[in-house]
């Protein structure tokens, strides 16, 4: 040991021991372990009211799109079907944002964000969402939950009169978004990663020390088995071998995949950078502007009706069930329907990320998937290894949440063997959006009021509510 050594160990440990020390002090503090209770009593309706939530939603979105069709004579929707619809909910969105507290919520081309919950802008995300998901909207569900969650937790702490301090709120906003957002994603395991990265849990140094780990651990998993392999020897390690066989893969897996994320990641950032642009063009008439974006998506949708024959509802949706179709089905979409619905589907995207109120999540795993599979026939290249892949570039592309990405995506596909593509995907699209310019050149001059977020946003006033 040496001399700097000697004299650097000792004044690590008290560093430790008083990290320690804070952590012992704090859970021993009688007001926190109050807040960890009344987190675990809240889980309860809020989990229910997101049930509820997510089932008014999807029963609201089959009328507008299934049974009222039906009552009218059409087997599927017209063309023309997401005019009215988008030019509804544009109506209803521009009314809440301009006439309710917290604008129904926050823009969603601007991200996922933990931001201060609020209970009064509770009803104004909730009919910001039901006019804008089941009308049309290439938007999920996500973000419309967090804020739920977030602003029913305060709610109920309100109405049983605790203390509201800044600790509390912050802790409380978080554990109802949580709860809220298991729901959608069906795992607690996944709702407390995302809002680690999205409260921004150790600041950008998180993703200096996750990016390296990520990558390290993805190529050492395609070394590892490949070696395996290779030499027919065996190791121990904890795993679980289901009956069905996952795909195995290739050098030309490994190797178009990151090519692959490389693109959809350039694609994926061009796209999150014109919904910016739209909210931009929004935020000077958020009324008018607003239905104006919505006819738009909504003529994104009837024109990819038109070019390609197939229902309107491949642009115009969340694209949660149309990416459950797709998987189970890749090879019944031709190339030129799914070039087509990647190009109308990122138009509509980019739109309603500016100007209507939703998620990133669902429609950009959509589009991850759909250029996968447009991609998949080059050589050496797998379907599920390339829709793996796609996915995982697209989320991490636009959620910049790397880690979430990977885990949202692994959770989706629900086998281990695409892991090692799936990270080396996601941390290869997160790198390339880094890189890559972090506004248009129309973005560069803002709005007074306006400020600069952390992932180099341009938010408005009604960017951060709810």
């Amino acid at each position: 040991m040496t001399a700097s050594q000697a004299g650097q160990a000792p004044s690590e440990e008290p560093v430790d021991s008083a990290e320690a020390d804070r952590l012992r002090d704090l859970l021993r503090n009688p007001a926190y372990r109050k807040v960890l209770v009344f987190s675990a009593l809240i889980g309860v309706p809020i989990s229910l009211a997101a049930f509820w939530f997510l089932a008014g939603l999807h029963e609201l979105e089959h009328v507008m799109w299934a049974d009222l069709p039906q009552a009218l004579g059409w087997d599927t929707p017209p063309a023309w079907w997401p005019l009215p619809l988008l030019a509804v909910a544009g109506l209803v969105v521009g009314l809440v944002v301009t006439r309710l507290p917290g604008a129904g919520g926050h823009v969603p081309a601007y991200g996922l964000h933990a931001d201060q919950p609020s209970a009064a802008a509770v009803p104004g995300v909730i009919i910001a969402a039901f006019a804008s998901l089941p009308l049309g909207a290439a938007l999920g569900p996500e973000a419309p939950l967090i804020a739920l969650g977030g602003g029913l937790a305060l709610l109920f702490r309100s109405l049983v009169r605790a203390p509201a301090t800044p600790q509390s709120t912050a802790l409380l906003g978080a554990a109802g978004a949580a709860a809220a957002i298991a729901a959608i994603f069906g795992n607690p395991l996944i709702a407390a990663i995302l809002l680690i990265e999205v409260a921004g849990v150790g600041g950008p140094q998180l993703f200096v020390i996750m990016l390296p780990a990520l990558l390290s651990s993805g190529v050492g998993a395609v070394v590892f088995t490949g070696f395996g392999r290779w030499t027919g020897l065996e190791t121990g390690s904890l795993s679980l071998h289901f009956p069905t066989a996952p795909p195995r893969l290739d050098t030309g897996d490994v190797v178009w995949s990151i090519v692959l994320a490389a693109g959809i990641g350039a694609l994926v950032h061009l796209v999150i950078l014109s919904g910016r642009l739209v909210a931009g063009f929004v935020a000077a008439s958020p009324f008018v502007r607003t239905v104006i974006c919505a006819v738009a998506a909504g003529c994104c949708a009837a024109l990819y009706t038109v070019v390609t024959g197939r229902t309107p509802v491949d642009v115009a949706s969340s694209g949660q069930a149309t990416l459950a179709a797709l998987a189970e089905d890749p090879h019944a979409w031709g190339v030129g329907a799914l070039l087509a619905v990647v190009l109308f589907k990122s138009a509509a995207y980019a739109l309603c990320l500016g100007s209507l109120r939703g998620g990133l999540v669902f429609p950009v795993l959509f589009l991850g998937a759909a250029a996968g599979v447009l991609l998949a026939p080059l050589p050496g290249l797998g379907v599920i290894p390339a829709v793996a892949a796609g996915m995982a570039a697209a989320s991490a592309a636009a959620l910049r949440l790397p880690v979430s990405s990977v885990a949202l995506v692994v959770l989706v596909l629900g086998n281990a063997e695409t892991i090692p593509v799936v990270i080396l995907g996601a941390v290869t699209a997160f790198v390339v959006g880094e890189l890559l310019p972090a506004r248009l050149p129309a973005l560069r001059r803002r709005a007074p009021g306006d400020k600069e977020t952390g992932d180099g946003a341009v938010r408005g006033r009604g960017a951060v509510q709810g």
